[in-house]
C-alpha cells in the first residue's frame, strides 16, 4: 500500500507542475507577415534617408568631361616644308624642332639686310667727310674773298690817284663779286652736307643706320621663323602638314596638347549648386580606367548656365515657354599626385562626386519648410 503511494505520489506531482506551466504562443502567419513588412519598411526608410543624405552631401553628376589646354601650331612666315621631325601622337618637350621650312630666301633677304647696313654706315661715314671738305672750302672762300676786298680797296685808291687804268680797276671789282658769290655757294654747300650726314638735326645722324639695323634683325627673325618648335611640353595632335608642303603665314599646322595638369568641366543641375563652394574636396572616376578612384578639388563655377554662352542662346520671349533644368559647368582641378600612373587624356568622361561637408542637421535644416 505504502510502495503504490510511493509510486503515484512523483507522477502525480509532475502532472501538477506541468499542468501550472502557461501555454506558448506560437506566430502565425499574419504575424510574421506584419514583422517581415515591417522589417521591409524600415529598411525601405533606412535607405531613403542613406540616399537623400547623401544626395545632399555628396553630389554627383556623369555629366563631365577631361579637358586640357591646346596650343596650336602654326607658321610665322610663308614657305615650303623640307623636313617634319614628328609623328602623331608623339610626346614632345618645349622647344624641341618640329618643322623646317625653306631657309633660302630668308637667308638671301638677311644677306640684303646685311650689304644694307654696311652701305649706310659707308654712306654716313661718307657724308661725314663731305662735310669736313665743305667746311675747308668755305674756309677758303672766306680768304679768297677778303683777298679780294683787299685787292679792290687798293686798285680804288690807285685808280683815284691816276695810278692804275679803269680797266684795271673794273677787273678788281669783278673779282670781288665772284669771291662774294663763291663764298655764297661754299656756305651753302656746307648746309647741305650738314642736312644730308643728319648733323643739322643732332641725333638723326644715325636714323639710317638703325634703320638698316632693324631691317636686318627682322630680318634675321624671319629666317629663324623657318624652324618651327614646340611651345610646351605634350602630345602631337592633328598634324596636318607633310614634306613639300607650301604653307602660307598663320596656317595650322598641328596642335601641342599637355597633359600634366588637365582639369574637368562638370555640368551640374542649378539644383546642385546650393552648396558648391570653391575648395570643396572631389573624387571621381574615369571610364577608361574603372576600379581607380582620383581626387581633386572645386576651383570655380561658371558665370553663367552653358546654354547662354551657346552659338545659339535660347530667347524666351515668345509665349511657348517650357522650363528646362540649366546646367552650369564646375571647374574642377585634378590632385596630380592621386593617381599618376594612370595618364587622363582629354574629353574622356568622368563621374565626379563632390563633397560638401554638411552634416546631418544642415540636411533637416534644409528640409524644414517651416524654417
Amino acid at each position: 500500500m505504502s510502495d503504490e503511494t510511493s509510486v503515484e505520489n512523483p507522477v502525480g506531482q509532475a502532472t501538477t507542475e506541468t499542468d501550472a506551466m502557461p501555454p506558448r504562443k506560437r506566430l502565425t502567419p499574419q504575424r510574421r507577415a506584419a514583422l517581415l513588412l515591417l522589417a521591409l519598411l524600415l529598411v525601405g526608410v533606412w535607405l531613403g534617408m542613406s540616399w537623400l543624405i547623401r544626395s545632399r552631401t555628396e553630389l554627383k553628376t556623369d555629366d563631365a568631361f577631361i579637358e586640357a589646354h591646346v596650343y596650336p601650331v602654326a607658321s610665322r612666315v610663308a614657305g615650303t616644308v623640307i623636313a617634319v621631325h614628328i609623328h602623331d601622337n608623339q610626346a614632345v618637350t618645349a622647344g624641341q624642332l618640329l618643322v623646317e621650312l625653306d631657309p633660302t630666301d630668308y637667308r638671301v633677304e638677311e644677306q640684303r639686310a646685311t650689304a644694307a647696313l654696311g652701305m649706310a654706315i659707308n654712306e654716313t661715314s661718307g657724308d661725314t667727310s663731305q662735310v669736313a671738305a665743305a667746311r675747308a672750302a668755305l674756309q677758303s672762300a672766306h680768304a679768297r674773298r677778303d683777298q679780294a676786298m683787299q685787292d679792290a680797296r687798293r686798285g680804288a685808291a690807285l685808280y683815284n690817284r691816276e695810278v692804275i687804268p679803269k680797266e684795271q680797276f673794273e677787273r678788281l671789282q669783278t673779282s670781288q663779286r665772284v669771291a662774294e658769290a663763291q663764298l655764297h655757294e661754299a656756305e651753302e654747300q656746307l648746309q647741305r652736307a650738314t642736312a644730308l650726314a643728319g648733323i643739322s638735326s643732332g641725333p638723326g645722324a644715325k636714323a639710317r643706320i638703325r634703320q638698316r639695323e632693324a631691317e636686318l634683325a627682322a630680318s634675321r627673325l624671319r629666317l629663324g621663323y623657318t624652324r618651327i618648335v614646340a611651345p610646351t611640353d605634350g602630345y602631337i595632335t592633328r598634324k596636318e602638314v607633310e614634306p613639300g608642303t607650301t604653307i602660307q603665314v598663320g596656317q595650322p599646322l598641328m596642335a601641342v596638347v599637355p597633359l600634366q595638369h588637365p582639369w574637368i568641366v562638370a555640368n551640374y543641375k542649378e539644383s546642385q549648386l546650393t552648396h558648391i563652394k570653391a575648395g570643396q574636396k572631389v573624387s571621381f572616376q574615369v571610364d577608361s580606367y574603372p576600379g581607380h578612384t582620383f581626387t581633386g578639388r572645386v576651383d570655380s563655377i561658371m558665370a553663367g548656365t552653358g546654354a547662354a554662352f551657346s552659338l545659339l542662346p535660347p530667347e524666351n520671349a515668345t509665349g511657348n515657354y517650357v522650363k528646362v533644368v540649366q546646367r552650369v559647368p564646375v571647374k574642377i582641378l585634378i590632385d596630380p599626385t592621386s593617381d599618376p600612373n594612370h595618364l587622363l587624356r582629354m574629353g574622356m568622361s568622368v563621374v565626379p562626386q563632390i563633397h560638401t561637408g554638411l552634416s546631418l542637421g544642415d540636411v533637416i535644416r534644409d528640409l524644414n519648410p517651416f524654417r
